[in-house]
Formats: C-alpha cells, sequence, structure tokens
C-alpha cells in the first residue's frame, strides 16, 4: 500500500514538473520526463519521448517517433523528426534518435530514416548544431561535434566524434567524414575526408592536419608524432594507396591513431580524399604539411 502511494507521488511530481505552454500540441502517446519544458506553439508526435530537463522552445516541431535525451535544448522553428526526403517512403514507422546535451539552434531540420537503410538516424551527445543545419535520412552524427550554419548533410551520411563541419558545406550522400577533423565553409565533399585533417574546396580536398584541433584535444607528444607519421606515410610518401595502407601496418603496428587511419580506409566506399600541396586560404594557419 505504502509503496504504491509513493509511486503515484512520484508520478504526480514528475508530471508536476513538466511545464508546457497550454498553446503547446503534445499527442497523447508522447512522453515527456520530469523537467521538461514545452513552449507555446509546438508540437511533439507520436511516439516521441523527451529526456529529463530538455527544453523544446517556441514553434518547435517534434515528429513522430523521436527520440530526444535529457539536458538538451532546441530553439525556436526547429524541425526534428520530419519525414525523409526520399520518394520511396511510405510513411513507414522509422525513427530519429537524438543524446544528451545538445543544442538544436534556429530552423534546423532533422528528417528520420528509411527502410532503405537503417531505419533510423542518429545523433549522439554534446552536439551544437548551428542555425539552418540540415541533417537528412539515415544519417548518423558521432558526439562533440560542431556544424556551422547551413551546413548540409545528405542521406547515408556518417560523421565521426569531435568533427567541425564548417558553415555553408554540403555533404554528398554515403559520405563518412573523419574523428577530429575540420572542414573549412561552404566546401562541397564529395570524397570521405580522413580523421585528423583539415579539408576544404569544391571539390575538397584534403590540405594537412588539423594540428591546432588535434592539440587542444589534449593527445600527448608520442600520439601527436603517431597522428604525424601516418598522415605523411599516407598523403606524402608517393605511394598508391594500397601500399601506404601496408606501409602503415608495418610500422605503426600498435598505434590506435595508426589504426583509426587504417580502419577509415577500410570502410571507405565514395574513396579517400586526397592531398593538394597548395592553398591560398585565409585565417587557416594550423594547415601544415
Amino acid at each position: 500500500m505504502t509503496e504504491t502511494m509513493t509511486k503515484k507521488t512520484e508520478t504526480r511530481m514528475s508530471r508536476q514538473e513538466v511545464q508546457v505552454d497550454p498553446r503547446a500540441v503534445i499527442h497523447p502517446t508522447a512522453e515527456l520526463d520530469s523537467g521538461v519544458k514545452v513552449g507555446p506553439f509546438s508540437v511533439i508526435g507520436e511516439g516521441s519521448r523527451i529526456g529529463k530537463n530538455t527544453v523544446i522552445g517556441p514553434h518547435v516541431v517534434v515528429g513522430e517517433w523521436t527520440s530526444i535525451g535529457q539536458d538538451s535544448h532546441i530553439f525556436q522553428f526547429a524541425s526534428i523528426g520530419a519525414p525523409p526526403q526520399d520518394l520511396g517512403y511510405k510513411n513507414e514507422p522509422t525513427e530519429t534518435i537524438i543524446g544528451d546535451r545538445n543544442v538544436i539552434r534556429e530552423f534546423v531540420t532533422v528528417h528520420r530514416g528509411t527502410i532503405k537503410d537503417k531505419a533510423k538516424t542518429v545523433i549522439g551527445n554534446d552536439n551544437l548544431l548551428m542555425n539552418y543545419v540540415h541533417i537528412a535520412h539515415d544519417c548518423t552524427v558521432g558526439s562533440n561535434i560542431i556544424m556551422a550554419n547551413n551546413a548540409t548533410l545528405a542521406g547515408h551520411v556518417t560523421i565521426k566524434d569531435h568533427a567541425i563541419v564548417g558553415g555553408l558545406v554540403a555533404v554528398h550522400q554515403h559520405v563518412n567524414i573523419g574523428a577530429y577533423c575540420i572542414i573549412g565553409g561552404a566546401s562541397a565533399v564529395s570524397k570521405d575526408i580522413p580523421p585528423y585533417v583539415m579539408a576544404v574546396g569544391n571539390r575538397a580536398h584534403v590540405y594537412g592536419l588539423n594540428r591546432v584541433g588535434i592539440k587542444r584535444h589534449g593527445f600527448k607528444s608520442s600520439e601527436l608524432d603517431d597522428i604525424k607519421r601516418a598522415y605523411h606515410i599516407l598523403f606524402k610518401s608517393s605511394l598508391r594507396l594500397g601500399e601506404a595502407v601496408t606501409k602503415l601496418k608495418a610500422e605503426l603496428p600498435d598505434s590506435i591513431h595508426a589504426k583509426r587511419f587504417l580502419e577509415f580506409i577500410e570502410d571507405s566506399k565514395r574513396g579517400i580524399a586526397r592531398e593538394r600541396s597548395t592553398v591560398k586560404l585565409e585565417h587557416h594557419d594550423q594547415i601544415e604539411d
């Protein structure tokens, strides 16, 4: 009896902690955890789940079958979990899954998955998606990623952790973007961008290591040496890619960073963006050989 009353009290308190503006529209099957705030004129769709302490601003649409983790902030006019822009989509119950502590700014659009792929679009934790970012169906976006204003992902794109995608960047479908890399603004990306590098251009090419970004993440000097050596073998040794891979495996067999390069290359389906020897750019002094 006491246990039942306690559960009822906890449920009642949880509901009281949720703050929903009376002008918002919440589907009866949607689940809002404690501390959630929903602003005026926002819509939370069927089967959606909003995690603890997440703020849904005004005029936000959270589509059907969308899961958003805790401590996130979705700003006004964002559209999360809408049907994909895919002519083959027939309203199948596919998903959008978003993790914790994400900041999603104004006019961001995230579309749910399709049954042609994994039937879900996934975004990890601690990401910043700036104004007008678009993430299409079946994308997998990792954690600690920054996507600047108007960055656009076509369908089936994968971005690994700690990457930065500059403003107005357009990424072709099925492209993979490696961890700790940075893509310069207004680039058109049609090939896979390896980890640790800086890439820019239309079409995007590699222009050296993202040295400043790598150092900011606190890698040890020995790790930095491994990254530099792996990069030199893959991009500066004049070897064919297959030969460079063989050499890298032989020279750095125990390096986790060499392994990250190798796994990325092995998983590539669209081919790897290669290096161009010269580039004239402003404000990118981290580009070094």
